[in-house]
């Protein structure tokens, strides 16, 4: 099951600001929120133009503290977060948000090498962009974090197998609830560790290559991003495993892949 999305928030941050400081735009309707904290006003501007586009609604902020209060206050389906922001590091912006939200994140940034991904994603980022990029794949990218978020929640796609449910050792995934426990002990996760935890599941006992399930998990734009695998299977060991330094669940295949053990 994935973590609260109504957890106690930070006290200051649920009272409305002025609509200067942090906009919502309810231009496109229906579509899913989508929140941009960036203080570039031409990026913000053509984001926020290319998403209203694809039927999204969209908020702004140009600061953390403006972006904090909108998350805890306008509660938005994803979030498109950059790292240099004028009071402080969006780092910090996206630690703070992971303490109270499971909101997807994805951070834009100029920062591209594979130590500021990983400390991104170990940050709690789900997804990294790098500046420059193009409208198209971040719109791809918004949508593979809210499959994710759905996955999760419960309302995955049209003929997802959702009955029964998963067991080995003391690790219980109940697919049709969305409950992960260990041990009898609810295990709480976000969007994408669950994702990735049920794919492993659905592929018990099969070695997982690190393509096919970065593909799987994430799509096929992400084949290469090895990076990813590290971070989140770190993540998923430290909540299911009892010693995460030496897994009896979560196996890595050296030079192939990952497997989910079956225990009897």
């Amino acid at each position: 099951m994935r973590e609260s999305d109504t957890p106690a928030q930070p006290s200051g941050l649920g009272q409305p600001r002025s609509a200067t400081q942090a906009s919502p735009e309810h231009g496109a309707g229906k579509g899913a929120r989508v929140l941009v904290i960036d203080d570039e006003p031409e990026l913000l501007r053509a984001v926020s133009m290319r998403l209203h586009g694809e039927g999204f609604d969209v908020a702004r902020a140009e600061t953390g503290a403006e972006g904090l209060e909108m998350i805890a206050r306008w509660r938005p389906d994803v979030i498109i977060l950059d790292l240099t922001l004028p009071d402080m590091d969006g780092l910090d912006v996206c630690r703070q948000a992971r303490a109270w939200s499971t909101t997807p994140i994805i951070v834009l940034t100029v920062r591209e090498s594979d130590d500021d991904k990983v400390t991104a994603l170990e940050a709690g980022a789900d997804d990294y962009l790098t500046k420059p990029f193009s409208s198209r794949e971040l719109v791809a990218r918004v949508r593979v974090a809210l499959r994710h978020a759905a996955h999760a929640s419960g309302s995955g796609e049209p003929g997802e197998t959702t009955d029964a449910r998963f067991q080995t050792g003391g690790l219980v995934i109940d697919f049709a609830r969305r409950l992960v426990t260990v041990d009898g002990k609810e295990v709480h996760l976000t969007p994408t560790e669950y994702d990735m935890l049920k794919y492993l599941a659905r592929h018990a006992g099969k070695v997982i290559t690190r393509r096919t399930l970065l593909m799987g998990v994430w799509g096929p734009q992400y084949a290469g991003e090895d990076h990813y695998l590290h971070v989140f299977v770190g993540q998923l060991r430290r909540k299911i495993e009892p010693n995460p330094s030496r897994p009896i669940y979560l196996l890595t295949e050296p030079g192939v892949g990952y497997r989910l053990r079956t225990l009897d």
